[in-house]
């Protein structure tokens, strides 16, 4: 995947290509990063890249013509890479974006290649928007200083998706929110650890039942801490199962701990 991110600051960036999983993969050249600053497309000595708002108002507005050369700039060095523009969407940050979720950013894994524009100050010009983006996203309601965060959190969620990028072929499988439900809990060694002991289950070897008892604990975490997430999901007959049961088992501890 080639990976386009236009900002006022790349160098802020290093940070998903020189660490982690992120890092790996544009070790091993499965991930290709490149940088496009709006100053260095800007015509005057100060390299203006903002100005005062029409209509009045704190802050400034990122100039629209700045961006558009950048992402120019961006969707040229996409073509010398043999990547089609064309098939690489421009995607602005921005609180006004659709929420990114997990199946959204499986989506987008499956893209050729992306160009994301990190935005700082008030926003950028409408027009700029208008012109050349395809997507809004954003990582959630609230506001940053800038793009840069948000672009590097999807960055990195998109990452560990491209085949071969974890170490396990199941790990991104297993990940919360892979099948609509958070993760199970995990545990490691030692079996005891400061009085609190590994459930039994994952000692026993009975991998069908470890498997069962995962998929339990997800639906229970899930219905437990975010319920919102059931509503929406197409649960499986097993997951349907599953939830009746512990529904039911959960109902018979409240009438024990009443009659006691």
């Amino acid at each position: 995947m080639k990976i386009a991110v236009i900002s006022l600051f790349p160098e802020m960036f290093d940070a998903v290509s020189g660490y982690g999983v992120s890092g790996r993969a544009v070790e091993r050249g499965t991930v290709e990063l490149g940088c496009f600053n709006p100053r260095q497309f800007t015509s005057d000595r100060h390299q203006t890249v903002d100005d005062r708002p029409y209509g009045g108002g704190p802050g400034m507005v990122m100039l629209a013509e700045p961006l558009r050369c950048a992402v120019q700039a961006a969707r040229q060095w996409l073509l010398a890479r043999g990547i089609d523009p064309c098939e690489c969407p421009v995607v602005y940050l921005s609180p006004q974006g659709q929420v990114v979720e997990q199946s959204l950013l499986q989506q987008a894994s499956r893209w050729p290649g992306v160009i994301f524009i990190a935005g700082r100050y008030e926003g950028v010009d409408e027009r700029f928007i208008e012109l050349e983006v395809d997507l809004e996203w954003s990582i959630g309601d609230y506001v940053l200083s800038g793009g840069e965060l948000p672009a590097m959190v999807v960055i990195d969620a998109m990452v560990r998706l491209l085949p071969g990028v974890l170490g396990h072929a199941d790990s991104a499988a297993q990940d919360s929110f892979a099948e609509g439900v958070l993760d199970c809990p995990h545990y490691t060694r030692p079996m005891i650890y400061q009085g609190l002991s590994v459930p039994e289950i994952l000692l026993g070897g009975d991998h069908q039942k470890i498997a069962r008892w995962r998929s339990e604990q997800a639906l229970l975490r899930t219905a437990q801490r975010r319920p919102e997430l059931l509503d929406r999901l197409q649960l499986t007959q097993e997951q349907q199962s599953l939830l009746t049961e512990m529904s039911a088992a959960l109902v018979n501890e409240d009438k024990l701990s009443s009659s006691s």
